[in-house]
């Protein structure tokens, strides 16, 4: 088994790292002090168009989309140190296209489909957002209210999502709507695109999150959504949302990993500057405990994104696993970073270094794209149902 990194894949992730230390890294001081402010976290327009020029520039546009439309066409297991390196700052910058939307795009979108939203997606001109929680049902099927009828030509939609990412400057979204049942009695579920022009489309309210984040409800009030606007199949949603899901988690779970990292990296800066009691605190014992736990734990963590990603870039299902490193890898960065906070004293616990900042980032990401218990909930169901193996 080679764990030797292709040269082409290794000076990409060098790549990324500089561009997130030359571009990104020194925007921390000003997301810092405005989210401080109480204001957005988000890069402001002028500072996202300087960053996308400078990593169109440099290439890093595409990175996993087909030769043919002008990308890379990398694998998931190349993304994985990229998203790592991204994770790093808490300055949040995603490589347009977005890998999770492009991913249900290219494997379940129609021909038509992929070329209205590809070139925009493609050059980061279209922004894009998912649409499945709903108020008192979170992301549970069972308990999803929005329903699409179907009429001639097309389907009405109708219901209201809540949690929902970037609705407000969002170009289309991929919503999920009830659209029949099962013989047993279980809701069907269809993926839709609307577009932001969809009469009946609102975005009712914005919701503040932790780290200067923002998330929205949105209502569909009789939305007619063309039966070219199904994405798959119909009654087949999970399976596009599966896939996106998978790509989304592993994404989380490698930049949980390149926050912990950065976490680690302080600690290491500062433990033997500071000294307390005649001892620099890299002599404490429990700082060095801290310290290998920590890069443990991250060498564990990378290991299991590299396999998770090596399996679904093979075609093989890997959703146990997927599930396993979103839930261990994000719980694992908010121990390292609360230890790294603790190390640091009052100045860890104020707003003048990046670790609060990342470690509300990771807060959240123990809740979006599957809660940690719900994930642990579901690697337990498959190993019990003999659906994954423990060898």
């Amino acid at each position: 088994m080679d764990f030797t990194l292709p040269d082409d894949v290794r000076m990409l992730h060098d790549l990324v790292r500089r561009f997130v230390r030359d571009e990104l890294v020194p925007l921390e001081p000003d997301v810092i002090a405005r989210e401080a402010a109480g204001q957005s976290s988000y890069l402001t327009a002028d500072e996202q168009s300087r960053v996308d020029a400078r990593a169109r520039e440099l290439g890093l546009f595409g990175l996993d989309a087909p030769e043919d439309i002008g990308g890379s066409d990398l694998p998931l297991s190349a993304l994985v140190g990229v998203n790592e390196e991204l994770g790093s700052t808490p300055v949040f910058y995603l490589l347009p296209p977005d890998t999770p939307n492009l991913t249900v795009l290219l494997q379940d979108g129609t021909d038509k489909q992929k070329d209205k939203y590809l070139p925009g997606l493609m050059s980061g001109a279209l922004k894009t957002a998912i649409a499945v929680s709903e108020p008192g049902a979170g992301g549970d099927p069972s308990g999803m209210n929005t329903k699409a009828e179907k009429v001639d030509g097309g389907w009405r939609l109708t219901g209201r999502k809540i949690w929902i990412s970037n609705a407000s400057g969002a170009d289309f979204m991929i919503a999920f709507a009830v659209t029949g049942r099962s013989d047993a009695g279980r809701p069907e579920v269809t993926a839709f695109f609307v577009d932001k022009d969809t009469t009946g489309l609102s975005v009712e309210r914005r919701i503040p999150m932790l780290a200067g984040w923002s998330t929205y409800e949105v209502a569909f009030d009789d939305c007619f959504i063309a039966d070219d606007m199904v994405l798959g199949q119909v009654g087949q949603g999970w399976v596009p949302m599966q896939k996106r899901l998978d790509a989304r988690r592993l994404q989380v779970a490698a930049w949980s990993i390149g926050a912990a990292r950065r976490a680690l990296e302080m600690m290491l800066d500062y433990a033997p500057q500071r000294v307390t009691f005649g001892q620099p605190l890299s002599d404490r014992q429990v700082v060095q405990v801290w310290i290998a736990e920590a890069q443990t734990a991250i060498h564990a963590s990378r290991l299991m994104c590299q396999h998770a990603a090596w399996k679904l870039d093979n075609g093989t299902n890997a959703s146990t696993e997927v599930s396993m490193v979103k839930a261990y890898a994000s719980e694992m960065a908010q121990t390292i970073i609360d230890r790294a906070m603790q190390l640091h004293g009052g100045m860890g616990v104020s707003k003048e270094t990046p670790l609060y900042l990342l470690a509300e980032n990771v807060r959240l990401a123990r809740v979006y794209e599957g809660p940690t218990e719900v994930l642990r909930w579901r690697v337990a169901r498959d190993i019990l149902k003999g659906k994954f193996t423990i060898n």
